[in-house]
Formats: C-alpha cells, structure tokens, sequence
C-alpha cells in the first residue's frame, strides 16, 4: 500500500483552549490510514510533539512485538516512552485537537506553531524552539552530503 508522506512545514497557531487545526493535507493522510484522530506524544529526544497515524503505530507494534515483553529491557524503554506516552486525540469537525496541558509544556508551545512533516511522522513546534534545530539538522544533512552517505 502506497502511502502518501507528510511533507511540508506549515505554521499554525495554538489558541487560548489548547486547540491546533491540523493542516488539512495531514487530516487527508491520517484518513487514508483509517487512523480514527492522531496519536501524539512528547518526543523523548526534542522539545516537540510526535505525530503519526495508525501505519506508524502498526510498525512500531511490529517492532515491539518482535522483543520480548519481559526479558527486554530495550523493549520496555520503548514501550514506555512511546506507546505509554501516546495519545489518540480525536479531531473535531473544524479539523483541531486539544492538546493536554502536560505536552503544551513538554513542548513549550505558545500562541504560534509549526507543523514540520518528516515522511511518516510530523511534529508540532514552537518556531523560535525549532529555528536552531533546523540549522542543526541543516548543518547534518551538508556534513551527510559531503560525506557521500546515502
């Protein structure tokens, strides 16, 4: 099944309720994905939100289900940062989602946000918060590049 990726960065604003519209080309994909909302969770790695549908869900399952549930520490730090921090947040029919307070702090998230598409997962940032990160990630793919690696 070909899947469509997130592409793009689009800005968005986070209103007084904790409300985000998502953008609508996302909304398209989650649907395609027969994903009933979004899951989100705080990233463990950035100040960000993580966004997916059900494929990345399945795949991360996939991946889970390989390990052993109680002999696999690995297995158990995923899990526990990933699955156990999720949330399947329904989208109202003006396309938004209330974010919990909790991950409105983890990311630090103010009036103004960023929709940042990665393939098969966005995220959800503060713009000043992102502006460094991607002059890092900018400076990574230069290095990637001039290293020739695929």
């Amino acid at each position: 099944m070909s899947v469509q990726p997130f592409i793009s960065t689009i800005a968005g604003t986070l209103d007084s309720k904790g409300r985000v519209c998502i953008p609508a080309g996302y909304r398209q994909i989650l649907a395609a994905q027969n994903t009933s909302g979004i899951y989100v969770c705080p990233s463990f790695a950035e100040p960000t939100l993580e966004c997916f549908g059900q494929l990345l869900m399945d795949k991360t399952s996939e991946r889970l289900a390989a390990l052993d549930p109680f002999l696999s520490q690995l297995h158990d730090d995923l899990a526990s940062q990933i699955v156990a921090e999720s949330v399947l947040l329904p989208i109202d029919e003006n396309g938004r989602i209330r974010l919990p307070d909790a991950m409105i702090q983890a990311a630090s998230l103010k009036e103004r946000v960023l929709f940042v598409g990665l393939v098969q997962k966005f995220q959800i940032w503060d713009p000043e918060i992102y502006a460094p990160i991607k002059e890092k990630r900018l400076a990574g793919s230069r290095a990637a590049r001039g290293a020739g690696t695929p």
